[in-house]
């Protein structure tokens, strides 16, 4: 099952599971061939990447041109919260009169 990393939405590439540089999902219209649908990802990692041969780009969700791009299978996994936000609404709900 290949997945789209922004809405999650199952997607049919046909028999090849290929997508190419500029294909989108029909969903949502976010760019396929990304660092969050690649097997290699993990946000914990040095460059977000696995692959240390992969020359890891500044925007993870815009397409790009990795050679070592390969499908992940499932969902992806949830983004954490960033954390300066959250700290920043929980000191105005503190302060708010």
């Amino acid at each position: 099952m290949i997945c789209c990393h922004a809405c999650g939405a199952e997607l049919d590439l046909g028999v090849a599971k290929v997508a190419g540089r500029q294909d989108s999902c029909p969903g949502c219209r976010a760019p396929l061939h990304a660092c969050r649908n690649c097997h290699a990802y993990e946000e914990t990692a040095r460059h977000g990447c696995r692959e240390p041969q992969a020359e890891p780009p500044h925007d993870k969700d815009a397409p790009n041109f990795c050679e070592l791009f390969v499908f992940r299978k499932g969902a992806a996994t949830p983004r954490e919260a960033d954390p300066r936000a959250e700290a920043m609404a929980r000191l105005e709900a503190l302060f708010k009169k």
